[in-house]
């Protein structure tokens, strides 16, 4: 790994900045250089990264923020709330990110690459032209996050249906108020209507002394 991660600091822009965590590395690299960040990934010789395994968006809104508070769930739960705003105080950084999962068949090794977008709406490249298995990576994260990839060669939501509005891995979007969509055998067609979700306080399990964990008695 130790040899990985300094051919990675000769061989991507300046810019990138690089951590290690069990074992694994991640660089940071800036949006604009995400293109630029993935060909060097791909053809350089020593490294050969050439299969994207894996593309998807992060929100880090509220991030570092404890939603774990045993003491009022059963009350209030800790869902998550449609009001929520980044404290910058415990999260600097921009709210999106979209996180590359790379390998090397040829070397044997793994790379993880982030990009943080700072444009609203949240624009980055569209990596399709180095790795053109990204099409439907790119597609479900703009449906599901609403990260636009620029010169995508045909960016339509994957997963929702059409007219869909929001984006619902977004941690603010909300989880009542918005009609479902099937397909009704007696009509023929598909209908909406209002969403059955069943809003419910979920309570942390707490695991409470136990005879069968009590050795000789």
């Amino acid at each position: 790994m130790k040899h990985l991660l300094q051919t990675l600091k000769a061989n991507l822009p300046k810019e990138c900045q690089f951590y290690t965590e069990h074992n694994q590395i991640t660089v940071l690299a800036p949006s604009q250089s995400i293109v630029e960040c993935c060909k060097t990934l791909k053809k350089h010789a020593e490294l050969k990264f050439d299969i994207l395994i894996d593309l998807c968006g992060i929100d880090y809104l509220s991030y570092g923020v404890g939603e774990w508070d045993t003491v009022s769930t059963t009350a209030t739960g800790y869902s998550r709330a449609t009001n929520n705003k980044p404290d910058e105080s415990k999260w600097p950084l921009p709210r999106l990110a979209v996180v590359y999962h790379l390998l090397s068949t040829h070397l044997n090794h793994r790379v993880r690459l982030k990009a943080f977008i700072k444009s609203d709406p949240p624009e980055i490249e569209s990596i399709c032209s180095v790795y053109k298995h990204a099409n439907w990576y790119e597609r479900e994260a703009y449906d599901l996050f609403g990260i636009i990839f620029n010169n995508h060669p045909d960016l339509r939501r994957i997963l929702t249906d059409y007219g869909f509005k929001g984006f619902p891995f977004r941690k603010d979007f909300p989880i009542s108020g918005h009609v479902e969509v099937r397909y009704d055998e007696a009509e023929k067609r598909c209908i909406y209507e209002p969403t059955s979700i069943d809003p419910r306080v979920t309570v942390p399990k707490v695991v409470r002394d136990d005879s069968r964990y009590l050795k000789g008695k």
